[in-house]
């Protein structure tokens, strides 16, 4: 199949679904006005709450929940071929995805603008409010430990990553304090993004590559994110988090549009099949399709993580009702088309050359090489470079050097991977007080103070980091985040359909996706329960077997809950 044609249906499938399905569920469904007070007017504080311009806050939600996510995992999920990814990609974000994005933001805008994990609480039972937590805490915990190593890691794998990434910082500072001046966001925005590209070309001219060992120089690079993290997450949201995710939006949305205009001019069929037979074969050592799919494409899908963005900062920073719209439903539309546009990089703008082993590969023989096992296509390097040469291919296509091609989507990457840690830091700052704030309202000492909230969590996450040398401590929780991160997107759910269901609301469009997801998401628990079993890994069965007693648990209330709801409805 022709990738221009593949890309041209997902856009119209995609602004067809935001016009029907999206505004039925806005106007219709949630009945979204202008009159209901948000959580940014009502507990303005200049630091967390903060009411923001719709398209600077759409900016900031849509980099806090892209990350890495759209791009590894498609790029690992075409191994079984490019239907059932682009599949799962497109059906998923619009009917669970976008629904799960979009309503758990709203939920959370006509609660006080609190967690999910708080709202469990109130609409379920107090007691599961500390089991929904306890979950996101650990899930928190994992991205922010991970990522810093991450992080680290691409900054040694692509050193000409280091100095645009960095220089954002105070570019972003400067956007930041010209838009509370009152000047044009857009045209500084653009500024700014200028001088992030010209910082691009000086990375790839100046690479900064430390002098110690590999393990040395990602530990070092983690101790300076850590250290970043820490202020980043307790600034108030306008200073950084706000313009810097502005920016990288627009990055975002450039890096797309290059994607798209390459895919126009070199429009080459896809290299991967369809449906990849040698995956399925005897003897493969790639995982069954059903469930690894569904957990190892997330974030272009259906992703946790996002509820916790939706209801932890993005709420915060909501200006209007209206608003959740398309911050909600169409940020989590547009980084599902950016999945795709994955897809078809990994899935065949890498047939237009792969220089690999001292050969040249193109076309089927391309695909084969790459993606030729699981153990070969599963790492991080190898998932990065499907995109990254793909990327560039592409791009070469409309006459832009490979070199620098490639460098452009790396500093793409890095910049969105290093967008998770402050915002996932600064999500579960306030996770943390919700869990310390008693009946009364008042958060107990000492995290009522958030740098010293901020402290804590930063201090946790560098300690499991450092646990192993080379940072890959954080890698011991690594197994369980797929599953825990799609759990969290089906309990989230569950919340808002309790929710639904208590303003005699219909509650199947919410109810369907919670069931499919969280039964996908059991099933894939269970067989990770079972290797760890027959790994010896011993932590993990327990922490897994803790976290399947309160999703039985969670589960159980929550059809209480529900059933009471529907009752009194009637």
């Amino acid at each position: 199949m022709n990738s221009l044609i593949l890309v041209l249906m997902a856009l119209a499938g995609y602004l067809l679904a935001y016009r029907l399905y999206g505004r039925f569920l806005g106007h219709k469904l949630f009945r979204l006005s202008s009159r209901t007070l948000m959580p940014a007017h009502q507990y303005r504080d200049g630091i967390d709450f903060v009411p923001t311009k719709p398209h600077i806050i759409f900016g900031h939600h849509f980099t806090t929940i892209a990350g890495l996510g759209p791009i590894v995992g498609p790029a690992i999920g075409i191994i079984w071929g490019w239907l059932p990814a682009f599949l799962w990609v497109f059906l998923g974000s619009i009917f669970m995805g976008a629904v799960h994005d979009f309503t758990t933001l709203v939920v959370s805008a006509r609660n006080g603008g609190r967690s999910i994990g708080e709202l469990t609480g109130d609409l379920i039972s107090p007691s599961t409010r500390y089991a929904l937590q306890f979950i996101m805490q650990l899930l928190l915990f994992i991205v922010l430990a991970v990522f810093a190593m991450i992080v680290g890691s691409l900054f040694v794998l692509y050193p000409e990553a280091v100095i645009p990434v960095w220089a954002q910082i105070p570019v972003a500072i400067w956007l930041g304090k010209e838009i509370r001046k009152g000047k044009n966001d857009l045209l500084y925005s653009l500024m700014a993004l200028l001088l992030l590209y010209a910082f691009v070309l000086v990375g790839v001219k100046i690479p900064i590559a430390l002098p110690w060992s590999h393990e040395v120089n990602v530990v070092a690079w983690c101790v300076a994110l850590f250290v970043y993290v820490f202020f980043a997450s307790t600034l108030p949201v306008q200073q950084l988090l706000q313009p810097r995710d502005y920016i990288n939006s627009h990055q975002l949305l450039v890096a797309m549009v290059f994607l798209i205009l390459g895919i126009f001019v070199a429009h080459p069929p896809f290299s991967a099949p369809p449906i990849n037979e040698k995956a399925f074969a005897p003897g493969s050592d790639v995982p069954q399709l059903a469930p690894l799919l569904f957990i190892v494409i997330a974030c272009g899908a259906i992703s946790g993580f996002h509820s916790l963005a939706s209801s932890g900062t993005t709420v915060k920073q909501v200006d209007r009702e209206q608003h959740t719209l398309p911050i909600g439903f169409g940020a989590m539309l547009t980084e599902s088309f950016l999945a795709v546009l994955v897809i078809v990089a990994a899935g065949a703008g890498l047939g237009m050359g792969l220089e690999a082993d001292g050969e040249f590969f193109s076309g089927v023989q391309a695909y084969q090489h790459h993606y030729a096992s699981w153990s070969s296509a599963n790492g991080l390097t190898a998932k990065l470079d499907a995109f990254i040469l793909g990327s560039a291919n592409l791009f070469s296509s409309m006459g832009i050097p490979v070199k620098y091609g490639a460098a452009f989507v790396v500093v793409f990457i890095v910049s969105f991977a290093n967008t998770t840690l402050d915002s996932a830091a600064r999500i579960q700052r306030i996770s943390l007080q919700e869990i310390f704030t008693n009946t009364q309202g008042e958060i107990r000492k000492p995290v009522n103070n958030r740098y010293v909230a901020t402290l804590l969590i930063v201090l946790a996450a560098g300690a499991m980091t450092f646990f192993k040398p080379g940072g890959q401590g954080a890698m011991v929780l690594w197994p369980l985040f797929g599953s825990l991160n799609q759990l969290m997107a089906a309990l989230a759910l569950g919340v808002v359909t309790v929710y639904l269901a208590s303003r005699k609301v219909p509650v199947l469009y919410t109810l369907i996706p919670m069931w499919v997801i969280l039964v996908l998401t059991l099933w894939a628990m269970v067989e990770n329960l079972a290797g760890f079993l027959d790994q010896g890994e011993y932590l993990l069965v327990a922490i897994s077997a803790v976290i399947l007693l309160l999703t039985a648990w969670l589960t159980f209330s929550g059809l209480l809950a529900l059933a009471r709801r529907l009752r009194s409805a009637r």
